[in-house]
C-alpha cells in the first residue's frame, strides 16, 4: 500500500463560499431548461412527449463529461482544469443563447452539460484539502451549493425568462461564468500535476474502482435511483402548473425551487453525521422522507400548498442521501478522489437523464399520476434495495481512516 497524499491546510470559509457559488451555478446550467420547456417545445417545435429533450441531452452531455474530464482532476493540475473549463462554458452558454434551430440549441446544451461537470473537479479537490474528520462538512457545505444551483436555477430561469425571453437565461449565466472563471484563477493554488498515468489508463482505472469497490457500486446505483426520482418530479412539473387550473407563470413556476432550498438547507447535518460515522442512519432517514414526499407531491391538481410540502421533503432527502453517500465514497482511496467522483456521479447522471425523458413521456401518457406512481415506485426501490445491501457493508459507518490504500492505475 501506499500512504495517501498529505492534506493541505483546510481552505477558509470564504473560499469554501466561492467553490460552493461557482459548483452551484455550474449545475443550475444544466437545470436552466426545466421551466422553460414548455416555451422550448413551441419555439422550436417539440411536441410534448419529446419535451424533455433539452435536459435529456444535457444531462447525457453531463454523464460523458463525468466519464471523460472528471477524472482529468488526477492527472492534470486542478486549477488551470477549473478555470478552462468554466471558459469554455462561458462560450456554450453564448451558443445556446444564440441558437437558431432545435439542432444547434441540443448540441449547445450537451456540450454545456459536458462542461459543467466542472462541479464535480471542486468537489474532489475539497475533498483533498480538508482534514478526514472534517472532511464531510467541507464536501457537505459544496454540495449543498450544488443542490442549491439545481433547485434555485428554476427561479432565475422562469424570472428571467418572462422578464427578457428564455435566451437571456443563458446569456446572463455566460457572463456570470465568465466572471466566477476569473475569481477561481485568483483563490485557487497553483499545482503540480497529481499523477503521471496516461490518461488511457486513468479512464480505466476509473471503471477498475467500480469493479473493486462494492461500497462505490452501492452508493454509485443509490445515486442513480434518487436523481432519477427527483427528475421524474423536476422536469415536467412545468407542465401542470402552466395549464388551468393553475395557470401559473415561469417566474411563478420558478418559486417551486425555493422550496427546495428549504429542504436541501434543512439536510445540513448529513455531512456532519458522516463524520461521526452516522451515514447510514442519515441515508435511510432521507430515503424515507423521498418515498413518503410523493403522498403530498401527487395531490397537486388540488393543493400547491401540498406540492411545496413534498417539495421540501424530497430534496430534504435527497440532499441527506447525496452527501451520505460523497463522505463515504470519497474517503476510500485518497489518490482517486476525481476518479471516485466521476465513477459515483456517472450513475446520478444516468439516473437524472433517464427520469428526465421517461417523466414527459409518463406525462403525455398518464398525466401527473402516472409521474407520480412511477417517482413513488422509484423511490421504494431505492429504499429497499439500500435496506438489503446495508448490512453487506459492515465498516460503512466506521470513521475516516487517516489513509488508504492507493489507487488502481
Amino acid at each position: 500500500m501506499t500512504a495517501s497524499a498529505p492534506e493541505t491546510a483546510a481552505p477558509r470559509p470564504a473560499v469554501l463560499l466561492l467553490f460552493a457559488v461557482a459548483c452551484g451555478l455550474a449545475v443550475a446550467n444544466v437545470y436552466f431548461a426545466q421551466p422553460l420547456l414548455d416555451t422550448l417545445a413551441d419555439e422550436f417545435a417539440l411536441d410534448r412527449a419529446t419535451a424533455g429533450l433539452p435536459v435529456t441531452v444535457t444531462q447525457i452531455g453531463y454523464g460523458l463529461g463525468l466519464l471523460l474530464l472528471v477524472p482529468l482532476g488526477d492527472l492534470l493540475p486542478r486549477r488551470a482544469l477549473i478555470v478552462g473549463q468554466s471558459l469554455l462554458s462561458a462560450l456554450a452558454l453564448v451558443a445556446v443563447a444564440l441558437a437558431p434551430g432545435p439542432d444547434v440549441l441540443l448540441g449547445a446544451l450537451g456540450v454545456v452539460g459536458l462542461l459543467a461537470v466542472v462541479t464535480q473537479v471542486l468537489v474532489a479537490h475539497v475533498a483533498s484539502l480538508v482534514p478526514p474528520a472534517r472532511r464531510g462538512r467541507a464536501v457537505g457545505s459544496v454540495t449543498g451549493g450544488i443542490v442549491i444551483g439545481i433547485l434555485l436555477a428554476r427561479t432565475v430561469s422562469g424570472a428571467l425568462a418572462d422578464l427578457a425571453g428564455w435566451r437571456s437565461v443563458y446569456a446572463t449565466s455566460a457572463g456570470a461564468t465568465l466572471a466566477l472563471a476569473l475569481l477561481l484563477r485568483r483563490a485557487l493554488p497553483v499545482e503540480p500535476a497529481p499523477s503521471r498515468l496516461s490518461y488511457a489508463r486513468l479512464i480505466g482505472s476509473t471503471f477498475a474502482l467500480l469493479a473493486r469497490e462494492p461500497l462505490l457500486r452501492v452508493r454509485a446505483t443509490l445515486a442513480m435511483l434518487i436523481f432519477g426520482a427527483v427528475n421524474l418530479l423536476l422536469t415536467p412539473l412545468v407542465l401542470p402548473l402552466s395549464a388551468p387550473p393553475h395557470s401559473l407563470s415561469h417566474t411563478q413556476v420558478g418559486l417551486f425551487g425555493l422550496a427546495g432550498v428549504a429542504g436541501a438547507l434543512g439536510a445540513r447535518g448529513a455531512g456532519r453525521s458522516a463524520d461521526r460515522g452516522q451515514a447510514q442512519r442519515a441515508t435511510g432517514l432521507g430515503l424515507l422522507a423521498m418515498l413518503l414526499a410523493w403522498v403530498p407531491i401527487a395531490l397537486l391538481p388540488w393543493s400547491l400548498w401540498a406540492l411545496v410540502a413534498g417539495v421540501i421533503a424530497i430534496d430534504f432527502g435527497l440532499q441527506s442521501v447525496h452527501v451520505a453517500n460523497q463522505g463515504l465514497v470519497l474517503r476510500l482511496r485518497p489518490e482517486a478522489r476525481s476518479r471516485l467522483t466521476a465513477a459515483y456521479m456517472s450513475f446520478y447522471s444516468l439516473g437524472s437523464a433517464v427520469g428526465a425523458l421517461a417523466s414527459t413521456w409518463l406525462y403525455a401518457r398518464a398525466g401527473w399520476s402516472g409521474v407520480c406512481a412511477a417517482g413513488a415506485v422509484t423511490s421504494a426501490v431505492a429504499l429497499l434495495f439500500w435496506r438489503a445491501t446495508r448490512q453487506g457493508a459492515p465498516d460503512a459507518d466506521a470513521p475516516p481512516a487517516g489513509c488508504a490504500a492507493a489507487a488502481p492505475d
